[in-house]
């Protein structure tokens, strides 16, 4: 028995063909569009966007790149492309006008974050009492990775609508460290103590200066904030050493950090 392969295969009506050429198609097709996305990818680097708005219109031409390719092999297979680009016109309109709201409003929502730039890819933000470092903005949502690891994915639209902090957007951040010393210290000395720290910590800036507010009162203890100023990459680690050095230095010196104490008084 001699194989035709242009005889039609049982249950899907195409011919073996037939198939070979949409196959065909598909691969030649997805070769083409990853060389296309790589010379847009580098061209828009050339242009020195942001490596976000880069990687959001990156992923926008791809899928609709995708689609022309499926749409230019589906012929092969004997399909009316006009039939089914007008089929998905009508259920793309329908869909549009009852259920996809959202996705609308979160892909401009993408849209406006990658064009505005609040952030950038690598930058750590706090956005509806989240808070970690961008990896990456699909279509659809923004993705954040926490500092334990955790990978966090948040629709767009809810970005957009929401006050965003940068942790990381300035070159420099000031670093904050409340604290407390004994009603009775000599203040002059625990703020000239604190200054020396400060300014002996190689990761602490010169300019802007270093400095010591007195912030309050409280109930057992006169509340001080110092204030050092350091590159952004160092804030966790001169947050970290002065705080352990100004406890050292307050020791020696016999600078009391007083702590919340109950008597409790047992009567026979």
């Amino acid at each position: 028995m001699v194989f035709n392969i242009d005889s039609r295969l049982p249950f899907i009506g195409v011919s073996v063909m037939q198939v070979i050429w949409f196959i065909l198609v598909l691969v030649v097709g997805v070769i083409l569009v990853k060389v296309l996305v790589l010379v847009f990818r580098r061209s828009l680097k050339r242009a020195s966007l942001p490596a976000l708005l880069t990687e959001f219109l990156v992923r926008i031409l791809s899928v609709l790149l995708y689609i022309v390719v499926l749409l230019a092999a589906l012929p092969e297979l004997g399909y009316d492309v006009n039939s089914i680009v007008l089929g998905l016109s009508a259920v793309i309109g329908l869909i549009l006008g009852f259920g996809m709201q959202d996705t609308i409003t979160n892909l401009a929502s993408g849209f406006w974050i990658t064009l505005t730039q609040p952030f950038d890819k690598g930058d750590v933000i706090t956005t509806n009492g989240l808070t970690g470092s961008v990896s990456g903005i699909g279509i659809m949502s923004t993705h954040l990775l926490t500092p334990d690891n955790s990978y966090i994915t948040i629709p767009n639209k809810l970005i957009w609508g929401s006050p965003i902090i940068n942790y990381t957007k300035k070159d420099i951040r000031r670093v904050t460290i409340n604290v407390g010393v004994a009603y009775g210290t000599d203040l002059d000395e625990a703020v000239r103590i604190a200054m020396d720290v400060m300014q002996h910590n190689g990761a602490v800036l010169k300019d802007p200066e270093p400095s010591v507010a007195i912030t309050g009162l409280a109930d057992s203890a006169i509340t001080m904030e110092l204030r050092p100023w350091v590159k952004t990459s160092d804030y966790w680690a001169v947050k970290g050493d002065v705080t352990k050095e100004i406890y050292r230095e307050y020791a020696m010196k016999e600078i009391e950090i007083p702590f919340p104490q109950i008597d409790v008084h047992v009567k026979r």
